[in-house]
């Protein structure tokens, strides 16, 4: 029989497979979903085993508490992903891994390319990518005629001012790749996405371009932390 110290005992939590049935992450993504599943319970399955008595859903929970959730770990590191206690070299390989996954949603082939059809199809995938960014960078994301992404890039880096921003090079990426239209988006790394002169003085710039390279603006995205505003929703720019 093992015993444990008051210390251990503190410190134990339950292994995944002495978990209830309706408890244990992978059962409960058959169960119901990927969707329903949190972020600690969808990072636990990537990590698959815990450590030092620590269950993977506790050191899940744990990760995202240390790094601020899922933006966060998305700008650790791998040496610090792997300096974290329990973690090493596999552990930290497959995080990293899956969330370079999800970034590369935008670069999927034609048939899986996601299609915009409001600002949150766009701006949940840009938050997870951009929130964490600790400058302003201004990404161009190209669509077809059926408002399929064909793929993004950044065009710019530092404080949106529509005096620095060559306006061509938004559209040079896409002219090479025939796009119909496209989506410019930008972060704050204040967290706040509250639209400022500066971003609704480049919009009308970038919507005016547009009208003669026959490239429609769609919108103008501002990325805050799990928060964004839509340009066009408030009117901004898009007369």
């Amino acid at each position: 029989m093992r015993f444990m110290s008051e210390e251990n005992v503190a410190e134990y939590s339950p292994t995944i497979k002495e978990l209830p049935l309706d408890l244990r992450p992978r059962e409960r993504l058959a169960e119901v979903g990927e969707g329903a599943l949190s972020s600690a319970e969808l990072l636990a399955i990537i990590l698959r085993t815990g450590v030092g008595g620590q269950n993977a859903l506790t050191v899940a929970t744990g990760l995202l508490s240390r790094f601020g959730g899922l933006a966060g770990l998305a700008r650790t590191s791998f040496s610090e992903l792997q300096a974290v206690k329990g973690m090493g070299f596999a552990k930290s390989a497959q995080v990293k891994a899956a969330l370079e996954l999800g970034r590369r949603m935008l670069l999927a082939a034609p048939e899986d390319r996601l299609v915009v059809r409001s600002p949150g199809d766009l701006a949940q995938i840009l938050i997870a990518e951009m929130a964490h960014l600790d400058q302003e960078h201004l990404r161009a994301v190209f669509l077809d005629t059926r408002n399929r992404v064909l793929g993004s890039e950044k065009v710019y880096q530092g404080s949106l001012n529509a005096s620095y921003i060559r306006i061509a090079e938004v559209f040079r990426g896409a002219v090479r790749r025939n796009s119909a239209a496209l989506i410019v988006a930008h972060n704050h790394p204040s967290g706040d996405p509250t639209p400022s002169p500066e971003d609704v003085s480049v919009t009308r710039q970038l919507v005016a371009a547009g009208r003669l390279l026959d490239i429609d603006v769609l919108d103008h995205l501002v990325i805050g932390q799990q928060r964004f505003v839509s340009l066009r929703e408030r009117g901004l720019g898009f007369d």
